[in-house]
């Protein structure tokens, strides 16, 4: 289905009032000014009946958690999509019982529809406060794609179109597990080099595993991939950082979570990652250890060990 841009007023719907969703209301709502747009933010727990909201949404953004996209994709099917409502992805994460990215679960869901996935280096936290800020707008349909950039484009937000929706998607939910990887490193105070190297050897990871379901390569050393990673790895903002950080402290899983109070996507990933390699034989080293270590199975120390005590061998 292909989607022409217009100069009509657009009516953005943003499932989700979480950190993220509350934040690209934001970023639509600062634009109204320029552009003719509203922005409706909704979430399960408050605001107008989904209904009302999607008969008059030309896009809807999905900024809810990974585990609640299946449910929310199937309520919004219930109650039906105008035929050229776009819909975008901005969630960063793996269906534990499908693998799919939520890109995935929308498209199956809606076959006819455009599907855009938002992402990027994008602490929120960061753009709330103002900060300048560039992410991906990723879609087989172009024109989508581009009507997403309009809406979302800003002084402060730069906004880059991508025609590899699922490497783009691929790149920021991959690196949410490195980022528990890398908070651990910092968290045990190991220093720069051995940051420097994780983070290298990480991107290589992310790129197997991402070319293998089937992202192109370029698109992991763009802004959704290695832009996406460093930001994550370098942030005391990052939820997945501050799991490793926490943990390395010696704090369990439970009391992180609970001290965090958000959703940390990269530990629902690592889960899956665990499951899709020992199906696909796919080898995630780094991926495996943060595994290990969500489950209880070994130390933060234990796994540092783990990484520096394997085969030697050729970079590449």
């Amino acid at each position: 289905m292909q989607t022409s841009t217009t100069d009509k007023p657009l009516t953005l719907t943003v499932l989700g009032a979480g950190a993220w969703g509350s934040v690209l209301t934001e970023l639509v709502h600062r634009n109204s000014h320029r552009r003719q747009q509203n922005v409706h933010l909704w979430s399960r727990q408050h605001g107008t009946p989904l209904e009302t909201l999607l008969t008059s949404s030309n896009i809807v953004v999905s900024a809810i958690s990974m585990s609640g996209v299946a449910e929310v994709a199937s309520r919004v099917a219930q109650h039906g999509l105008p035929a050229n409502t776009i819909l975008v992805s901005a969630t960063k994460g793996l269906d534990l019982a499908t693998t799919c990215t939520a890109s995935q679960v929308w498209q199956t869901m809606f076959p006819r529809h455009p599907v855009v996935v938002l992402s990027g280096p994008n602490l929120a936290k960061e753009i709330q406060l103002g900060l300048p800020a560039a992410t991906v707008v990723a879609s087989k349909d172009e024109a989508a794609a581009r009507l997403v950039q309009q809406a979302f484009a800003s002084d402060r937000f730069r906004v880059y179109t991508n025609t590899d929706p699922l490497g783009t998607e691929l790149g920021g939910t991959l690196k949410n597990v490195i980022a528990i990887a890398v908070g651990v490193c910092d968290g045990l105070q190991l220093g720069t080099n051995a940051k420097s190297a994780l983070i290298t050897r990480s991107l290589t990871e992310i790129i197997r595993v991402g070319t293998y379901l089937g992202g192109d390569t370029e698109t992991f050393f763009g802004l959704s991939g290695l832009g996406d990673l460093l930001a994550t790895c370098n942030s005391p903002l990052s939820r997945n950082y501050q799991v490793g950080f926490k943990l390395a402290e010696g704090k369990t899983l439970p009391q992180t979570l609970a001290e965090i109070g958000e959703t940390a996507e990269g530990v629902n990933t690592a889960n899956v990652l665990y499951a899709l390699s020992q199906r696909e034989s796919i080898p995630m080293p780094i991926s495996y250890l943060v595994y290990l270590l969500l489950n209880g199975n070994i130390t933060p120390q234990q796994a540092v060990e783990a990484l520096m005590e394997r085969d030697l061998k050729a970079e590449k």
